[in-house]
């Protein structure tokens, strides 16, 4: 049984409007009664509720801010336009609907503090009667704030004499931050407060919470004046805050010249370094301040210094690709051959960065000595990021092509890889790789083979550029032992590929070079390998072809790979283990069919010859003088 409540009836036809139905339709019947208990108990006679409505509408202001938080229906919206009061549909007064459905009473404005009021109203009068009436002015707020503080900071400076004349201890007294009147006058930039507070004898290097004081506020605000006038007065240029910047760090990074002359002639000290051993010079090198750099410079500066990290600033101007700043220091003689923390040159950075017009400028300046001692040649760099033009540029000025990553950076990639042909492989850059190989690059020294990756990534124009330039087809991986080419397991699961594999002559015989033969095979433990999907096995014995496509994640592509494979070789024997893999599919009868012997004698024939050419030109049995048909068929084109 549902208890029935009428909530607001229309004051004619008593009938529930469609509005108001809308806006308590989600309240809970126990909400309903709460409110019409409530509704009777504030609602008096008509001429109660007329007065009641009249004070509310001049109280309220004629727009009233609505909160983004909270979706408003038309009729709320019209009742918040006249003061919020209770409509004529009988809708209660204050209430809010939020996105949830749920309601709420919109809270009333706190009545304004009278001391406030007259401090920003610059009402000297005001607080003069107050303080005569034995109202205590230098009690602090909840935050710490005194009305001197305020004073101070809406720059009210007939007020603040009045206060600090009336309080006299109060004049450096801080708030809860930490911020003296002069701090937060400083910061504001009221210099008639400013001044008016360290005439009055106010300390300048009282720093807040996160010791900034006075001065360094005034170099962040590049406020001129403020600092001659704090300097003037004495104020610490040399001060610290928690991260060890000074007023001079501050002043640089704004690359205020002004400024920064009125510190150093008032005594800042340019080799000042803050908590990570960044000096004011490096702050410009590293932001790019080519004029603030100048004046450091001619102030007798360190164009060498190096941070914490040991890096330069010529390095962190390089690292930004700041070209003025690095032309600038090296005209001035700073060292492109300090390395930072991880040994690394400017060159470098700039390098992995791809800033061209850096490298050009540092290469005449940097030791090639120091560049190998580093284990790294910028040449890996460039390629890793794909930086080709710096790549050329490298080239073209002798770096050597085949240069190795020493083996502790090697060791930071899981791969080991060790080439700068390897990272172009790596990211599938043609252009790149090409210019390698055309310089002389190697394609056959990196522990997994470029070849494999490029097999991986399914690239059959890198493939084809590393095969024409020498790169091993029968690839193998010394970590990862197997009995057949590592590039038949990288290409196992993408038979497009391996069968262009097997055109370019990569050995197939090996797949069926069983250790077991037609005997049972043991079980192989076998472990997930890093570089590829098939398992491999624990012990260090090396992998089996029939032991690789039997591991459930590939038994299912066993079929179509033996099947290109026996296109490519003679007459070979299944071991058992095979044909045992064979007979579970129904559908690979003729896979079976195709293995047993003998082998027809034009496929055998075929065989032959492709043996006698040799894989290294069976890429160019096109141009043997040979009928078209003959070499089509010695390319297994079966389409003519």
């Amino acid at each position: 049984m549902t208890t029935q409540v009428t909530v607001a009836r229309n004051s004619q036809t008593g009938t529930i409007n469609h509005e108001d139905y809308s806006l308590y339709s989600s309240m809970s019947e126990e909400e309903l009664i709460d409110m019409a208990i409530e509704q009777s108990l504030t609602e008096g006679s008509a001429e109660q509720t007329a007065a009641k409505t009249a004070a509310r509408e001049q109280a309220v202001p004629s727009e009233p801010h609505y909160s983004q938080n909270f979706y408003l229906y038309p009729w709320q919206r019209h009742a918040a336009q006249s003061g919020g009061q209770t409509s004529s549909s009988g809708s209660p007064s204050g209430v809010w609907r939020r996105y949830d459905g749920t309601l709420f009473k919109r809270p009333q404005p706190e009545a304004p503090d009278p001391v406030e009021s007259a401090i920003k109203g610059g009402d000297e009068n005001a607080l003069l009667a107050m303080i005569k009436s034995g109202k205590n002015l230098a009690q602090p707020n909840k935050d710490g704030w005194l009305p001197l503080h305020e004073a101070a900071y809406y720059g009210q400076e007939g007020c603040m004499k009045l206060l600090q004349k009336s309080y006299p201890g109060t004049i450096d007294q801080r708030t809860l931050q930490e911020e003296t009147p002069l701090y937060l006058a400083t910061n504001k930039g009221h210099l008639e407060c400013v001044i008016s507070l360290l005439q009055a004898g106010a300390e300048p290097d009282i720093a807040n919470k996160v010791r900034e004081t006075p001065l360094y506020k005034a170099c962040e605000r590049k406020n001129v004046e403020a600092v001659r006038i704090l300097l003037q007065y004495n104020a610490d240029a040399n001060h610290r805050c928690n991260r060890g910047w000074t007023a001079l760090h501050e002043a640089v990074g704004q690359n205020d010249l002004e400024v920064i002359d009125l510190l150093v002639k008032g005594g800042a000290k340019v080799e000042s370094a803050n908590c990570y051993g960044i000096t004011s010079l490096f702050v410009a090198a590293e932001s790019g301040h080519l004029e603030s750099l100048r004046y450091l410079a001619k102030c007798g500066a360190e164009i060498n210094t190096q941070a914490s990290d040991k890096a330069s600033a010529l390095y962190e101007a390089s690292k930004n690709g700041h070209e003025n700043i690095v032309e600038f220091l090296l005209s001035q003689g700073a060292d492109a051959n300090k390395t930072n923390k991880d040994g690394l040159l400017p060159i470098h950075i700039a390098s992995k960065k791809g800033y061209l017009e850096i490298v050009k400028m540092l290469l005449p300046v940097t030791s090639r000595t120091r560049i190998k001692r580093s284990g790294i040649s910028p040449l890996h760099l460039a390629a890793e990021h794909n930086r080709d033009d710096v790549l050329e540029e490298l080239m073209d000025a002798g770096f050597d092509v085949n240069a190795f990553l020493s083996e502790e950076r090697a060791r930071l990639y899981e791969d080991r890889r060790t080439t700068v042909l390897y990272f172009a492989i790596a990211n599938n850059n043609i252009y790149a790789a090409e210019l390698l190989l055309e310089a002389g690059a190697n394609p056959n020294v990196d522990l997994i083979n470029p070849l494999l990756i490029s097999i991986r990534h399914g690239n059959v124009k890198i493939m084809k550029l590393l095969l024409d330039y020498g790169a091993n087809i029968n690839a193998y991986i010394a970590s990862h032992p197997t009995t057949f080419p590592a590039t038949i397991m990288f290409s196992m699961k993408y038979l497009v590929l391996l069968k262009f594999l097997m055109d370019m002559g990569c050995d197939a015989n090996s797949c069926f070079q069983c250790n077991y033969g037609c005997g049972p095979h043991p079980a192989a433990e076998v472990r997930r390998d890093r570089y590829n999907d098939p398992l491999v096995k624990k012990q260090s014995n090396p992998v089996q072809f029939c032991e690789m496509v039997s591991t459930p994640e590939m038994s299912r592509w066993a079929g179509p790979i033996i099947d290109v494979l026996l296109d490519y070789v003679g007459n070979v024997q299944l071991c058992s283990q095979l044909k045992e893999h064979i007979d579970s599919y129904e559908g690979w009868v003729n896979i079976k069919k195709k293995a047993e012997l003998p082998r027809p004698l034009a496929h055998l024939c075929r065989i032959k010859v492709r043996t006698v050419i040799g894989k290294d030109r069976i890429p160019l049995i096109d141009s043997l003088p040979l009928p078209g048909r003959l070499i089509r068929y010695l390319q297994y084109d079966f389409t003519h």
